[in-house]
Order: C-alpha cells, then structure tokens, then sequence
C-alpha cells in the first residue's frame, strides 16, 4: 500500500511538472544543488561548499565512528569496568592543535573567496540598483552606457497569473520582467546597491552575488559573466507583501550586441525626453498615464481602481478628485506611512509619468473629473 502511495506521488508530481522545463540561468525543476556558475566567483563559491561539506562530513562519520564503536566494544554488558585513565601530554596536544589545523585548512581558502567577493576595484561598468516597492531602478554610472536609466518591473501578465490562483504552467513564472539589466559578457560588473524604502536584496545565484540594498545606506558588489544568457535572481529580503513579485534579469550579450543595445536605449530616452514645461492635452496626458499605471501601480491599486485590504481604492477616492492638485502630488512624491496605510514614493518617476499617472487616476472608472495635472505642477513641488 505504501508503495502504491509513493507510485501515485511520484506520477503527479511528474504530471505537475510535465508542462515545466528547467530554466536556464535560473530555477531547475526539482532543483537539489546550486545554480550553474556563470562567473569564476560562483564557481569558487561551489568549490568551498563542497570542500567544507567533505571536511565536516569526514570529521562526522570519524567522531561518531569512534565513539559508537568504543560504545559497542566496551559497553559494560561484556564486562568492561569503568575507570580513569592517564592523560599524556600528547593527548592533549593532538586535540588542540588538530582541530586548529583543521579551521585554518577552512579558513584559507575562504577568506580568499571572500577578498574577492569583496574587491570592486578597476571595474568597466558601474550600475546603481535601487530597491523600491516592489520593482528595481537601475542607473548606468560608468562606463559605455552611462546615463542610461530604467525601471525594471515584473511582467504585469504573470502577475495577474498568480492573482487568479491559477497560473499557466511556465519555465519563467514570476521572472519576466520589462526591462532587463543588459551588460556584456567579459567584463567587470561592479553594482552599487540602495533602497528608497524598506531593506531590499539583490541576488543572482548563478553569478554567486547578494548583496542587500538599504535605505540611506551604500553597498557595492561585482560580477564578472563568462557567457551570455539571461540570468535571473529575485529579491532575497522580506520586503513586503509583493516580495515574491520582485525579481532579477541579467541579460548578458556580446560586446557588439551591448554596444548596439546602448546606442538604441539612448537613442529611445532621447526620444522619450519630454520638456515639463510643455503645456499637455488631457488625451495626451490619459493615454500616456494608462501605460504608467499598468506598469507601476496595478499591482497594488488593481487594473479597475478598486484596491484590496488594506491599499485604498483610487475609484472614487477624495484626495484624486480634489480639485487641490499639491495633495496627491505630495503623496506620489513623498509617499504614505502611518499605521493604516503606506504608499512608496515615486519620485523616481518623471514629472511628465507622474502627472501622466495622475490625470489617468483622475478621469478614469468613475472618476470623470476633466481635471489635467500639468507636469509644470510635478516639477514646482520637487523644488
């Protein structure tokens, strides 16, 4: 009967994955051991596990082996007696320095590990990774591609996948996002981490990095990518309630293709600079903030306006149709915090997103409000 059970486990658990591969750079499928090492660092890191775990397996099966089989061979029930015995002098000595020995074999090969993890310097790229509710921010501060800046945002399709209970069985669930982290293959990565709210974490596991990213605070981690792919990671701190929507893509490419990628992103922000003194139409600005919104604040608020638990409704809220436009222009800058309710700030977005976002909120459902927010308006209350 147990068998059977077993058999029937076995068979759904295989049915349940059948629609499931592993994802490369990623998760695998009943995954037991690290991810794949894409960087020399990650591959050290596997190499120290595993040297460790020898060492503590080998300590393991001698200790217990002596000390069952003294148990077995002079248990009292054969007739030995109990009794005290001589301590020598090299007994004492075997137990300290042995074990002395031993922790410094562990620490060499470590503390070289972890120099490494920590050695930043004469890198080609640096990128600023800022962790917000629930999303990454990145900046691209040296080297080719600086200036470059985006958010990166879990696809919107997979979360509504996992709000409907109900999701599509796929190798990238919960990974997708809209604008991954590019970097070329080869080079020194060095990444600088911070948060605008809570205590985040940046982790890729195949490039054998996490380092946490907290508010006020700088960290800096590096990478160096030995072939090209996607990557992927995920937020590695508790950071609130969409945690689990909060993941990592590293799209590693060839020098050619980063090169081309840079030129077309900058090419696309000069495109998309827009003048915050420019007078906009409603139409302009609804149809503009309809895109921020699904990328930005769907998520929390729903695609209908209405909320849930504790995060308010904008459908008939009062400070989106008060006719006072600094109120919900403060809340957008500088965010909520209080008992009841909490908004992270989004001043990282642009004075034209931000009043794009708003005019949408205002003249959307059943808020028909006719009321424009001018980007003009943003860009006083940042000063």
């Amino acid at each position: 009967m147990a068998a059977a059970l077993l058999g029937l486990g076995v068979w759904v658990t295989n049915v349940a994955h059948a629609a499931v591969n592993d994802l490369p750079g990623g998760p695998a499928v009943n995954q037991l051991n690290f991810h794949p090492p894409a960087t020399r660092i990650a591959e050290e890191q596997h190499w120290l596990h595993w040297f460790m775990l020898a060492i503590c397996a080998t300590i393991f099966v001698v200790v217990f082996g002596v000390m069952f089989y003294s148990i077995a061979k002079h248990r009292k029930s054969v007739g030995h007696q109990s009794q005290e015995l001589p301590e020598p002098i090299w007994v004492e000595l075997g137990w300290t320095i042995v074990p002395l020995l031993i922790v410094i074999g562990m620490a060499l090969p470590a503390t070289k590990v972890l120099v490494a993890q920590k050695d930043t310097t004469n890198s080609d790229l640096t990128i600023k990774a800022v962790g917000m509710q629930w999303k990454w921010g990145y900046e691209y501060l040296k080297g080719e591609g600086e200036g470059i800046q985006f958010l990166s945002t879990l696809d919107p399709k997979h979360r509504m996948m996992s709000d409907s209970g109900k999701p599509q069985p796929m190798d990238d669930y919960l990974l997708k996002v809209d604008n991954p982290l590019v970097v070329p293959v080869g080079k020194k990565i060095r990444i600088i981490t911070t948060a605008n709210d809570v205590i985040h974490a940046w982790m890729v596991p195949a490039f054998g990095v996490k380092q946490d990213a907290i508010p006020g605070f700088v960290r800096d981690t590096w990478f160096r990518a030995e072939k090209t792919g996607d990557f992927y990671g995920q937020c590695a701190e508790l950071c609130g309630k969409e945690h689990a929507y909060m993941p990592i893509h590293v799209k590693v490419v060839t020098q050619e293709e980063y090169t081309k990628w840079v030129d077309e992103r900058k090419k696309s922000m000069a495109a998309l600079a827009d003048d915050p003194n420019k007078e906009w139409t409603l139409a302009e600005l609804t149809k503009r903030g309809e895109s921020v919104y699904a990328a930005n604040c769907a998520a929390c608020h729903q695609a209908n306006g209405q909320g849930a638990g504790p995060i308010k409704a904008l459908d008939g809220s009062a400070i989106v149709a008060d006719a006072d436009h600094g109120k919900l222009i403060q809340v957008m800058l500088n965010g909520v915090n209080g008992a009841a309710a909490q908004m992270p700030a989004w001043k990282q977005l642009s004075d034209v997103e931000l009043a794009a976002v708003m005019t949408y909120a205002k003249n959307s459902w059943s808020n028909n409000t006719g009321q424009v927010v001018q980007p003009k308006e943003v860009l006083a209350a940042r000063q």
